[in-house]
């Protein structure tokens, strides 16, 4: 499960789905790659047909889903948590700003044995990202990712980064 609207449209998200690749080694080995959002189904398939994705795309629209497994936060409906820390811990961490209100991204594997689901593992924030390569080539790169958190050292070249542009 992943969501590709969790960062209030930037392109990074769509980017992502974008990367994805060829799936069908997963369907060679009886495995389903599914993207999942809060909203409504409808917008969510006029979307991915504007984008031009065959990947599965399921609404969570009206479930708890989505508070269950951390990445819609709203403290008025479960405390808020992401990335295995509270509002607390979010808010003392830097570099990874999370409002701990709204929608974040995660990916979620699940295992069906006969009428069994069973939920198996779970990554959020950066540990999302082994589904493509593109972060690890811009980590070589002199600018890195260009997150405002990053600092060029002394000397390099200087220049705003991708948050702040």
């Amino acid at each position: 499960m992943f969501d590709p609207t969790w960062d209030k449209g930037c392109s990074g998200c769509t980017g992502l789905v974008d990367a994805l690749g060829d799936l069908s080694l997963l369907k060679n080995r009886d495995t389903t790659f599914v993207v999942v959002s809060r909203a409504p189904l409808a917008k969510l398939e006029a979307y991915k047909a504007q984008k031009g994705w065959s990947v599965s795309w399921f609404s969570s629209c009206g479930s708890d889903f989505n508070y269950d497994f951390h990445v819609t936060l709203d403290p008025k409906v479960a405390p808020a948590e992401y990335n295995y820390r509270n509002k607390a811990d979010m808010a003392a961490a830097k570099g990874h700003s999370v409002f701990m209100e709204g929608e974040e991204h995660g990916l979620s594997v699940f295992f069906r044995l006969d009428d069994s689901v069973f939920h198996t593992y779970s990554a959020y924030a950066r540990g999302t990202e082994s589904l493509t390569d593109t972060y690890r080539l811009l980590d070589t790169t002199p600018y890195g990712r260009q997150q405002d958190f990053e600092d060029s050292p002394p000397g390099w070249p200087q220049k705003p980064t991708y948050g702040s542009i």
